[in-house]
């Protein structure tokens, strides 16, 4: 198995993050996208991240080539809550069931143990058996659903939300 490596992300990968993200667009109702989005879109989204602070962007690599990737954002845009975040994970569909995502959370959360951050929340799109275990393994917690919130593909998606203390 080769190396990964899991580091702060820069621009030269936005590429490889926006034709990932832009799989699940199409293939999945993990985010309520419903069209492609364009490096320009994606150029504005990276710019609300920092290499330091709260709000992070992380990549994984192989062999140079972007894997996967994990944030770790505004819950809301109101100063107070400004010590929550909200996290995601997207693996590229090449690289599933290698502790990718693993390897992107730990990185994730050990640096944001070091900041202001009181809570760390994640959104599921159920069914996601895999993601709520893989939330659970870092301590996340269900603490609501909304009922058929999001539309995608023809149909309505019931969201689950986990939350988890940060030390």
């Amino acid at each position: 198995m080769d190396p990964v490596l899991v580091r702060a992300a820069n621009d030269g990968d936005l590429p490889e993050l926006t034709e990932l993200y832009n799989y699940y667009v199409k293939t999945s109702p993990a985010t309520f996208d419903l069209a492609p989005v364009t490096l320009d879109d994606r150029r504005h989204w990276m710019s609300h991240y920092a290499a330091s602070g709260p709000h992070r962007l992380l990549v994984a690599t192989v062999l140079g080539a972007v894997a996967g990737y994990a944030t770790s954002g505004k819950v809301k845009e109101r100063p107070g809550y400004l010590t929550s975040v909200e996290t995601s994970v997207y693996v590229h569909p090449d690289h599933h069931a290698r502790g990718i995502g693993k390897q992107l959370y730990t990185a994730l959360l050990g640096a944001l143990a070091a900041e202001d951050v009181h809570r760390a929340y994640a959104a599921i799109v159920l069914p996601n058996a895999a993601s709520i275990a893989f939330h659970e393994k870092f301590g996340f917690k269900p603490v609501g659903l909304y009922h058929e919130i999001g539309r995608k593909f023809g149909r309505y998606w019931d969201v689950q939300w986990f939350e988890r203390s940060m030390p």
